[in-house]
């Protein structure tokens, strides 16, 4: 889903918040690379190449908001870091529809965009009344590139 910076301001809107240069610069900076898992530090850098006064206290700030206003998400991929990706933009929901794939080799991550888990959660909450609101689900192994290499 693209998402321009006039969504992105109709969005912080709708949750109430005040639209921001900081705000806009690491939503946008996070919708500019879909496919990776960036730390704050690596937002950060982003978000100064355009503008240079914003500091590292307010992208962590910033990005806390947007992960409680389910704007961004945020995983762990054991390494150290804690990574963002941009979310269900607009859908305003915590539901993560896509997983990750990591390979142990080369530590190349792709996401896998189907959800098979809502199945399993739907009957979680027929038979015990437990009602999942988010799920991860990191696979380790070996990337096509690797090709099942171990050495």
């Amino acid at each position: 889903m693209v998402v321009n910076r006039e969504q992105f301001m109709q969005l912080l809107k709708d949750k109430g918040l005040k639209v921001t240069t900081q705000r806009l610069l690491v939503l946008e900076a996070l919708a500019s690379c879909p496919d990776e898992h960036l730390t704050a530090e690596e937002i950060y850098e982003m978000v100064k190449a355009d503008y240079p006064e914003i500091g590292l206290a307010t992208v962590y700030r910033t990005i806390q908001i947007l992960w409680d206003l389910h704007l961004i998400d945020r995983i762990s991929l054991d390494d150290g870091f804690v990574r963002y990706e941009i979310g269900n933009v607009g859908m305003g929901t915590a539901k993560h529809h896509h997983h990750h794939l990591i390979c142990t080799k080369c530590g190349k991550i792709n996401s896998f965009e189907d959800d098979l888990l809502e199945e399993l959660e739907d009957k979680i909450t027929r038979t015990t009344g437990f009602h999942v609101m988010d799920h991860e689900v990191k696979l380790y192994g070996y990337c096509e590139e690797c090709g099942g290499k171990t050495d």
